[in-house]
């Protein structure tokens, strides 16, 4: 870092996230890539009002953390998440009035927002049951690993509520296109895996016994590369939804001339001319 930078500012902005004791599931870092685990295996990992919350703020959070550059999102056991759950959630819903109800689709989609607007790549591991708000969790990521065996269900629907849930109508026809997310959002079926994969929603399928472990790599990969220019990737993909196409060449060509004065980029090139692997900083 450099030594220059008022100090004041360094910790107005850097916030270290590889302390961070969870409440309401599990948090690790591990070499830049921080791990958060879904832990109520024995419910197929439902979310909880304390839940959605603390995920809120820790994706919240990690828009400062300079100690963690890549997220892993998975379920403990045998299923990612099997959405909001029955009895701690759906169940006081039916009795609240309007203010408090929006006070709850709020902060739900408040999570979504946090997730993507936090600058580390996120990578879904899912197996198992993916449905609900879980579904829209995987969504929310950057890259997706599932199973055969997954099962991911838009499933608003069969419950009585729209298949506007959480951004769905806006991210998952960009990620499946138009006409498969209407399908999912209309009826809630499940996605198995491999037709997750056709469909563009999985980047890949892995054996179950190894999705974890494959997207942890794929997270340590991102993790030790040119982290300062995946994270301005991440906000381009989010933000040029809303250009033109004349605006977006604009920005990236501002966004790239902002990477061309990185250390990263010079390491690369002087790298490239030793023929050695670069080895990046995100500086």
């Amino acid at each position: 870092m450099n030594q220059n930078i008022d100090a004041s500012l360094v910790a107005g902005n850097h916030k270290p996230c590889a302390g961070y004791q969870a409440e309401n599931f599990l948090w690790e870092v591990r070499d830049r890539v921080g791990i958060v685990t879904l832990n109520r295996p024995e419910r197929k990992n439902p979310l909880t009002f304390a839940s959605y919350a603390e995920l809120r703020d820790l994706f919240q959070r990690l828009r400062y953390a300079d100690d963690v550059k890549a997220i892993v999102v998975h379920g403990a056991g045998d299923n990612f998440c099997s959405g909001g759950d029955v009895h701690e959630i759906i169940g006081p819903l039916i009795g609240l009035k309007a203010p408090e109800l929006l006070m709850f689709t709020r902060m739900t989609g408040d999570l979504v927002k946090a997730m993507r607007h936090c600058p580390q790549p996120i990578v879904a591991s899912i197996d198992g049951v993916c449905a609900g708000a879980g579904a829209i969790i995987a969504m929310a990521s950057d890259l997706r690993l599932g199973t055969s065996r997954s099962k991911t269900a838009f499933l608003f629907n069969r419950v009585g509520l729209a298949g506007c849930d959480m951004g769905a109508c806006n991210m998952l026809p960009r990620i499946i296109g138009q006409g498969r997310a209407s399908e999912l959002l209309y009826t809630g079926r499940s996605l198995g895996g491999d037709e997750a994969l056709a469909w563009g929603f999985f980047n890949r399928v892995c054996a179950p016994e190894s999705v974890l472990s494959e997207a942890v790599k794929l997270a340590n990969d991102l993790a030790h590369g040119p982290t300062f220019a995946n994270g301005l990737t991440k906000t381009m993909l989010h933000q040029e939804w809303n250009m033109g196409i004349d605006e977006a060449i604009e920005s990236e060509a501002q966004v790239q001339a902002l990477c061309m004065l990185t250390e990263d980029f010079g390491r690369a090139y002087h790298a490239f001319a030793a023929k050695q692997k670069p080895v990046f900083e995100g500086n």
